[in-house]
């Protein structure tokens, strides 16, 4: 199939191998892979004992279940056990632990009108179809799933849909990267020498959006594709610019990403959200700029404003290193917690509950089995 099998040869991938073998002259490389759709892709396909011990792949924050606090989490229970709302959410996000043991599964056991949908387009045929109750979707993601979110909201307005309404928890991947460089404690005991770019985030705001921190850090930045040969390729790609002292931003994933990104969904975006001044990211804490709220033109649409909800941060599980995973600090394996209390069918994480989760990549594939036994 095309796009497919062609990224996935077996024969192909040995020999980038060998190839990353032989040009990984420095005695170490680490490379940060962002998005959690990498992450699933080496721990599927084996890709990281395909590399040779000096490359090290370091477990980014860009898993958006992941990085959701506790706090957004109860903010979503409340609308369902208080306000009675019909809400609306990905699968994923059903099984996040929340405060006093609860998550929006266990809430809609205790009879809470939670639904799973696939599509925020989902939830606006259901407010269509019961416009005697109020539905909210709770939104989130990084720039991919913002657009729909967007054009939902547009729509809703076309239709004068008085009960329907997001809670917005869309977060951007710029501001995130950049935060992690510019922080201090982070740049010490995490150093990068390069970036895998997100490939989806990157369709919608293109090539360009990395620039500005390739050059203020001097980091170079790789986007892939999310298949085994798309990220031994980026990987190849970064270890040349690393030995040649560049810090650029180039494109593996081409056949998807340009340097512009869709402009008519950056559009969209621009058209019904805005910058909040703050936004809490878990393990990340609180980072300026680097999520998005609806604008004031929309306000009827906003859930935190019509059901006047006031966000509380919540701390995680203290034996939980979700955070310390999320930053690049700790592998999953090295939590106490991981393939023993903590798993997918029992999660105390986010990052075993995700598709996207780091700890759900290395437990699903059995890797750290693998890890033990060399």
């Amino acid at each position: 199939m095309k796009y497919v099998d062609e990224f996935r040869s077996g024969e192909l991938a040995q020999g980038m191998a060998r190839a990353i073998a032989a040009e990984a002259i420095r005695p170490a490389y680490r490379f940060m892979e962002f998005c959690g759709g990498h992450t699933h892709a080496i721990a599927r396909y084996g890709l990281g004992e395909l590399l040779p011990p000096q490359v090290r792949m370091i477990h980014g924050p860009g898993c958006p279940v992941c990085v959701l606090p506790i706090g957004r989490i109860d903010l979503a229970i409340r609308l369902a056990r208080e306000h009675e709302v019909i809400l609306c959410t990905y699968g994923d996000t059903l099984r996040v632990p929340a405060s006093g043991g609860l998550s929006l599964l266990k809430a809609k056991a205790a009879g809470g009108d939670i639904r799973m949908v696939y599509s925020v387009a989902d939830a606006l045929r259901i407010a269509r179809e019961q416009p005697q109750r109020q539905v909210v979707f709770l939104a989130i993601g990084f720039e991919t799933t913002t657009p729909p979110t967007a054009l939902a909201i547009f729509e809703a307005a076309r239709l004068g849909l008085a009960n329907f309404s997001v809670l917005c928890n869309h977060v951007l991947t710029p501001p995130a990267i950049t935060h992690m460089l510019s922080t201090p404690e982070n740049a010490a005991q995490v150093p990068l020498d390069g970036f895998v770019g997100p490939g989806h985030v990157s369709t919608v705001i293109g090539s360009r959006a990395y620039e500005p921190f390739a050059s203020t850090f001097r980091k170079p930045v790789v986007i892939a594709g999310f298949e085994p040969l798309d990220v031994l390729q980026a990987i190849l790609m970064l270890i040349r610019q690393v030995n040649t002292g560049r810090a650029e931003v180039e494109n593996e994933y081409c056949r998807a990403v340009t340097r512009d990104g869709n402009r008519k969904a950056q559009a969209l975006m621009a058209g019904v959200f805005e910058l909040r001044d703050s936004f809490e990211w878990r393990g990340l804490g609180e980072m300026p700029l680097s999520a998005l709220r609806i604008r004031a033109g929309f306000a009827g649409f906003d859930a935190e404003k019509r059901f006047a909800l006031d966000y509380v941060a919540v701390p995680d599980h203290p034996a939980c290193e979700c955070g310390a995973i999320l930053c690049g600090l700790k592998r999953p394996e090295e939590c106490k917690l991981f393939g023993k209390v903590c798993s997918p069918e029992n999660p105390v994480g986010a990052c075993m509950v995700s598709s996207e989760g780091a700890c759900a990549a290395q437990f699903s594939y059995g890797r750290h089995l693998r890890q033990e036994k060399t």
